[in-house]
């Protein structure tokens, strides 16, 4: 800000992912000090809060020409409150003005009031999946059981990103798979019995994740990764009830990730457990999946990693000439 300029226009600009009313101390204190606050929106979120607090805003937007004028004329401040979409002309305006060489300018200045949070744009994503829910002929009669295997095709697209190592893909990948989980929890705010929203979703994690980082949010230490992975299978057992380490593996996942994740269980349990034995390649897989988790290798990212060399093998073969 320019000291010496007779005047001040300052555009305050606030974020709509941050609850109104919620604004800086410098913003406050320029909308106290100032001679005339103004904006264009009527519907604009702020403006109820700002009333309460004894400022008087004057609905409706004014020229550059009319601000010049007004805050040279006595050295006086006007705060401009910008919409969500911008104050495009009058900040276009301003900058001719200042721009031409011909004009005493106040002091321009852009003061933001309120900032976004990180993870501030989730708030846009819920929102938006709520109005798509409400007004697009399919997603409103959409059933968690019609989204089921959309949710397990976008993990599967989400590890090939990973296993690729495409940057972009990633991102757009946990994309698709975060807009699965805001869109279920969006079908549940509908259910009749038992409905709960993505906010109670997000409780649910934060709480369990909390509970089962003691050494991170509590008092109790963890010096190694093995550490924490102890103590937050001890804390599911707990939680869960659970009578054997088997429960809660789920069935239906890819075999190798299954035969490996018993065997994982069962190592951490200090389990002596023989691999069983008996006819058939799936017993042979089995024993190899098992070796390989003690190794400390995934059997089926190993695999995975395997069958994408066999695929370009056989795509090599596919481009080479035969012999007539």
């Amino acid at each position: 800000m320019n000291d010496s300029a007779p005047g001040r226009i300052v555009l305050l600009t606030t974020s709509h992912r941050v609850a109104p009313g919620l604004l800086s101390w410098p913003a406050w204190q320029v909308l106290r000090a100032a001679d005339r606050v103004l904006c264009a929106d009527p519907d604009h979120p702020q403006l109820p809060y700002l009333r309460e607090a004894g400022v008087e805003v004057e609905e409706g937007g004014a020229t550059a020409r009319e601000l010049v004028d007004y805050c040279v004329s006595d050295s006086r401040t006007a705060v401009v409150l910008t919409s969500a979409v911008g104050e495009s002309a009058l900040t276009d305006g301003l900058a001719r003005l200042a721009g031409s060489g011909r004009e005493t300018m106040p002091a321009l200045e852009l003061l933001p009031g309120s900032y976004d949070l990180p993870g501030a744009r989730l708030i846009d994503l819920v929102q938006v999946m709520d109005r798509i829910r409400r007004a697009c002929p399919w997603s409103g009669i959409r059933t968690h059981e019609d989204l089921a295997k959309y949710g397990l095709e976008e993990t599967y697209e989400l590890l090939e990103a990973i296993e690729t190592g495409d940057r972009e893909s990633l991102r757009e990948e946990l994309g698709d798979v975060l807009l699965q989980v805001v869109f279920h929890a969006r079908i549940a705010e509908d259910d009749a019995d038992e409905p709960f929203s993505v906010d109670d979703v997000a409780g649910v994690i934060v709480d369990k994740l909390i509970h089962r980082h003691p050494h991170v949010f509590g008092e109790e230490s963890a010096e190694t990764p093995e550490d924490v992975k102890a103590h937050w299978l001890r804390t599911k057992a707990v939680e869960k009830d659970r009578e054997s380490v088997t429960e809660g593996v789920p069935l239906g996942q890819p075999a190798l990730a299954l035969a490996a994740k018993l065997a994982s269980r069962a190592r951490a349990e200090g389990l002596d457990v023989t691999v069983p034995a008996g006819d058939g390649v799936g017993y042979e897989l089995l024993a190899l999946a098992v070796r390989a988790e003690a190794d400390g290798i995934e059997p089926e990212t190993a695999l995975r990693a395997a069958a994408r060399a066999y695929r370009d093998a056989i795509r090599a073969a596919e481009s080479t000439p035969t012999a007539d």
